[in-house]
């Protein structure tokens, strides 16, 4: 049985789905911001940035690793949640206007797929380091490096759980 609240959730648009996908929302003169992550523990930086992302156009693609590009590009013991947790959790932000997951460990080809009007990273990255920057630029998209939360990753929030720190969300605003 589906579940009442599936209805709310934006669309998870498969591999196959998505060119014709983008290029529906592009008929429609939809322009489609792109992003992508692993999401691994959706923390207050995730929402913040997909917040901005969502502000630079009409729609938001958000692009996550599967769960064997989570392993393959962070290791043994991650993803900590499954992709279909992670998804989930992505579809039911409204930032979110649809989730793709990609099993590449490079995100290249979802971005020549999609084909976005605008990618966006974290501050955190280099214009250099922001993978497909140079094919969107090409064909007329645009890069933007996004504004980070300072103090906040996943990998600092992995480290605070193993390490039981009492401090977990202390100090921290309500995205």
């Amino acid at each position: 049985m589906d579940s009442p609240l599936r209805d709310f959730l934006a669309p998870l648009i498969t591999a196959v789905e998505l060119r014709e996908w983008c290029e529906e929302q592009r008929r429609a003169g939809k322009t489609i911001v792109f992003t992508n992550g692993c999401y691994d523990l959706v923390h207050e930086g995730h929402v913040a940035s997909l917040r901005a992302a969502r502000g630079l156009g009409d729609l938001l693609l958000v692009g996550m690793n599967s769960d064997q590009s989570v392993r393959s590009n962070k290791g043994p013991g991650r993803p900590i949640l499954n992709e279909a947790a992670r998804s989930g959790l992505l579809r039911s932000l409204r930032a979110v206007d649809a989730v793709t997951i990609f099993n590449d460990s490079s995100v290249l080809p979802t971005i020549l797929t999609a084909r976005p009007d605008v990618v966006a990273k974290g501050g955190q990255y280099d214009r250099s380091e922001i993978v497909g920057s140079e094919e969107v630029e090409q064909w007329g998209g645009r890069v933007v490096r996004l504004p980070m939360v300072e103090g906040v990753s996943t990998t600092l929030l992995l480290d605070r759980i193993r390490n039981l720190d009492p401090a977990v969300g202390e100090g921290k605003e309500d995205p």
